[in-house]
């Protein structure tokens, strides 16, 4: 049985910083593949707007092919309701015996208040993303001393700059996968 990684998040756009630090991971971490679940609608940012569901798997498909050790799923799109990592675990599970959640380093701090964490813990090692500009811990409780934490190779790109660049008509060339760019362009988003 393969050794996966869950990359999960909105990608709105999906851009060269999610790309160049999953790829740092499967190689710290030896995985067989990542793969990128884009949540419908995440827990912690429901009141935010995000781009369609569909605009926002196309672009992870695009920005995907050709990798052979990249996949994408469209589990937590296909549910139509609130995204809950453990929902998806359970359903991963089925399928891989080793599993590694994939989480930004400041999601460990509010990891006590993600849906039944310690089942979460249970099925998926969880992995936090740690950067050289990563500010010391906050705190530590049991999710903290249980989490794994790598140093990724990454590049400060945000997904927030990129919709406000478009959206001022500056250009993202180098941020985002040429396809994804002309996806943006093509399909009209961020524009309002």
């Amino acid at each position: 049985m393969s050794k996966v990684g869950i990359f999960g998040g909105t990608f709105d756009p999906i851009h060269h910083g999610h790309l160049i630090t999953a790829q740092s991971v499967r190689e710290i971490r030896s995985l067989d593949k990542i793969i990128f679940v884009p949540a419908y609608i995440s827990p912690h940012k429901q009141h935010a707007k995000a781009s369609s569901a569909a605009h926002r798997l196309n672009m992870i498909k695009l920005a995907l092919d050709e990798i052979p050790f990249f996949e994408y799923s469209d589990f937590e799109i296909k549910q139509h309701t609130i995204s809950y990592t453990i929902d998806t675990l359970r359903e991963f599970k089925k399928f891989f015996s080793e599993i590694e959640l994939i989480i930004g380093y400041d999601n460990i701090f509010q990891f006590h208040s993600w849906k039944d964490p310690d089942e979460i813990m249970k099925i998926a090692k969880v992995i936090v993303l740690k950067r050289k500009s990563s500010h010391p811990l906050d705190f530590i409780d049991k999710y903290v001393e249980a989490a794994v934490f790598v140093q990724t190779r990454g590049i400060e790109i945000s997904a927030t700059d990129i919709r406000n660049r478009v959206a001022q008509n500056l250009p993202i060339h180098y941020l985002v996968p040429k396809e994804v760019e002309e996806y943006i362009y093509k399909n009209n988003l961020y524009k309002e």
